[in-house]
């Protein structure tokens, strides 16, 4: 759906060069949650903003549902560009509107009837759970309830694709949940690609289906999330399960397990430890429930005894279809 294929793009102020986004390339499927986390400056809001032209890339192609955005102009941008939904951080709404009104704007523009503005707008805010709100003006919501009118005027024109611009990063812990959790529905129900760019790795367990890592103006992996949590070397997976500072060297070996939804229940410490008549030290764990709602986990072990004791720990372990990495 998405196809970003070696895109650079660099800004100039006077005699200083930022170099935004640098060769990034990356795909999209079709009806899939991507996200794309990273801190600030690494490149994701240019990235995003290539993908509705609302940047040009300096070289490469952006393609969206077949048609390549980054070579289109005048009005057949203007009407792909309707294809394409996008929300805000900080919500972007007219304080001069109620809350239909800011819907209705995305119709006004694309040159929607009055009658037909009307009928779109009851049925995406009844959508978002926001029929009661209709004639609110934006001073008189919550901003989780901001958030969800900013989603809805994405949503008028019925587009294939929705952009989010770190759209959760203003809101509490709480009404990001709720946000999040109506994104995913939205993109179930209507058969939405859902492209978010965040620096918040919540975001990335609770909905994406996929990921990308992201730093300066390039992509560094990316992948189902899934994959890359059993990926050796994985960034994401270390962020997702940040397992501490090593011990001192000491003469053993220290390993890193990953727990997925189908090995999350097993007494895997205890059976090891049992079998090879090991004295198996736990130095962290995390587990966390991802975006499937599986419960999955990272546990980081010490293991003392000799090489062939080792050896035979570690081929027990990855019989049983576990994720093994030697950490040192």
């Amino acid at each position: 759906m998405i196809s970003v294929v070696d895109v650079s793009k660099t800004f100039r102020s006077g005699d200083r060069e930022v170099r935004a986004l640098d060769h990034v390339s990356l795909d999209v499927a079709s009806g899939e949650i991507f996200g794309i986390v990273g801190q600030s400056g690494a490149g994701k809001s240019t990235l995003i903003r290539t993908i509705n032209a609302l940047e040009r890339p300096d070289s490469g192609t952006v393609t969206v549902d077949r048609e390549e955005i980054s070579s289109l102009q005048g009005r057949e941008l203007r009407l792909a560009r309707r294809r394409t939904g996008m929300i805000f951080q900080h919500f972007n709404l007219l304080s001069s509107r109620t809350v239909q009104g800011n819907v209705e704007l995305a119709l006004e523009i694309a040159g929607t009837g009055r009658a037909e503005r009307r009928t779109r707008a009851a049925e995406i805010l009844e959508l978002v759970g926001l029929t009661e709100q209709r004639r609110a003006y934006p001073a008189q919501l919550s901003g989780g309830q901001k958030q969800r009118v900013g989603i809805a005027r994405a949503l008028a024109t019925n587009p294939s694709v929705l952009l989010s611009d770190e759209a959760t990063s203003a809101l509490d812990p709480e009404t990001t949940r709720s946000v999040l959790d109506l994104i995913k529905r939205l993109s179930r129900e209507l058969g939405l690609t859902v492209l978010l760019i965040t620096h918040e790795m919540d975001v990335i367990k609770r909905v994406c289906d996929s990921a990308a890592v992201m730093a300066d103006g390039r992509i560094f992996e990316q992948g189902p999330v899934d994959q890359l949590l059993t990926t050796e070397g994985s960034l994401l997976a270390a962020s997702l399960f940040e397992l501490g500072e090593l011990p001192p060297e000491r003469g053993t070996t220290i390993i890193d397990v990953t727990f997925t939804k189908t090995t999350s229940s097993r007494p895997v410490v205890a059976q090891l430890a049992r079998t090879h008549n090991l004295d198996v030290g736990i130095l962290g764990a995390a587990i966390e429930t991802i975006h499937d709602g599986g419960q999955t986990g990272r546990t980081r072990l010490e293991i003392p005894g000799s090489t062939e004791q080792v050896r035979a720990a570690l081929d027990d372990l990855r019989g049983q279809g576990l994720f093994v990495e030697v950490v040192r």
